[in-house]
């Protein structure tokens, strides 16, 4: 089977420029085509855990879906949406009204992901969120035209922020990016310390994007004695600070870091030497079992020799059962209707490599089990990406917000 990518790159910093994409509306696309659009960080922070790695995810889902047997083509497009919420909009409004993309992916970075999230409502497609956390995306911002499928800052918030209380760490100072995701991954985490008995005594929010100096307010957390500095921050953010906190010894005396959103890239970028110990909480690892080995061997290589994120897993995943709704219903059916397309999703049950099985609530919010992890030590490691110890597995029906806590509007009481 051949997948048709055309590639859609963004240019300069003033306005995004695509490749040479022949203008076809929506309606004048053939009725048996499904287009996937990869929306994501391609050359910055965020390139390592989503970027070509979620497109190469993607294509194979589209390859192992068995769609094409079905007589329905599927062409893959992707863009870099340079971490801004009006980038973002933009290819997505051009996708939807131009190019006829029926299903948008990914999307790391929480302020674009609900511009998208508004977007594909206004224009009844499917948004495929895996990259972003803010957990309003079921929560006060669901939409039936969305799925939140890999984690979310509740999820994080409840296994390393409970985790990290539990072990005594009751006072808290928190590192916050300071746009969506960081709020809300603030706001979650705070959310578990306070109701264990804890406080937090103070947080400072860091500039985004843009940031690389993170000494002095690794200094000002310093100060507030607190036990913990709560990181709400992540990919090349979180490298830093790790790295820079560990320069300026911050955690002698007694003080932890706590990486609230850390990926196994991250692991590699920093080493064993400073990143162990390190607890964190993940949907997804390459040698969590024999079929998520399976799956990272089928991938193959990937950009810059790293292994699979659970962002990119979790487009792979979601691609893959989207196309499994698009076989039942026929594609004009799920052109036709996002929601109805993503009602079907929510019908059935999921069960893929990377995640095993699970379902999809009402809110859109895909429910799997989620897992906490420490670091290893470099003598524990027994060779490449061997990094991950498993400390606990939090259960599917435990891992992420109760149905009727969140105030989706999609919930009857």
């Amino acid at each position: 089977m051949s997948v048709n990518r055309r590639t859609l790159l963004g240019a300069a910093a003033t306005a995004p420029v695509w490749g040479a994409l022949p203008y076809r509306s929506a309606r004048a696309q053939a009725a048996n085509t499904i287009r996937i659009g990869v929306l994501n960080d391609q050359s910055a922070l965020y390139r390592d855990i989503s970027g070509p790695g979620s497109t190469q995810c993607v294509e194979m889902a589209v390859k192992e879906s068995g769609i094409t047997q079905s007589g329905i083509n599927v062409e893959v497009v992707q863009a870099d949406h340079q971490n801004k919420p009006d980038v973002g909009s933009t290819v997505a409004r051009q996708w939807f009204d131009r190019d006829g993309v029926d299903v948008i992916v990914d999307v790391p970075t929480s302020s674009v992901a609900l511009a998208v999230n508004t977007l594909t409502r206004e224009r009844n497609k499917v948004f495929l969120n895996s990259g972003a956390a803010t957990s309003d995306l079921t929560g006060s911002a669901c939409s039936p035209n969305t799925i939140h499928w890999t984690y979310d800052t509740y999820m994080l918030a409840n296994g390393t922020g409970g985790a990290m209380v539990r072990a005594g760490g009751n006072t808290w100072f928190f590192i916050t990016a300071d746009y969506a995701f960081g709020h809300a991954l603030e706001r979650d985490t705070t959310a578990f310390v306070t109701a264990a008995g804890g406080r937090v005594l103070g947080g400072v929010r860091t500039p985004f994007p843009g940031t690389t100096d993170f000494s002095s307010f690794l200094q000002q957390a310093q100060r507030s004695r607190a036990r913990v500095i709560g990181l709400a921050n992540a990919g090349g953010d979180t490298i830093n600070s790790i790295k820079q906190a560990a320069e300026f010894r911050i955690t002698r005396g007694g003080t932890k870091l706590a990486g609230l959103l850390v990926f196994i890239t991250d692991v590699h970028s920093l080493g064993l030497e400073v990143a162990q110990g390190l607890v964190l909480t993940e949907t997804f690892y390459w040698d969590l079992n024999d079929r998520t080995r399976a799956f990272t061997q089928r991938l193959g290589n990937m950009p810059g020799g790293l292994r699979p994120s659970m962002v990119q897993a979790g487009c792979y995943s979601a691609v893959l059962h989207y196309l499994k709704a698009v076989k039942e219903m026929g594609a004009a059916a799920a052109k036709a209707s996002g929601a109805e397309a993503v009602a079907k999703m929510k019908a059935m049950p999921a069960d893929d490599d990377a995640f095993g099985q699970g379902t999809i609530r009402a809110d859109g919010r895909k429910i799997h089990p989620a897992y906490l992890f420490e670091v290893k030590q470099p003598s524990e490691s027994k060779g490449a990406w061997d990094y991950y110890k498993l400390v606990a597995t939090i259960p599917a029906d435990e891992a992420f917000r109760p149905l009727a806590q969140g105030g989706c509007s999609l919930v009857r009481s």
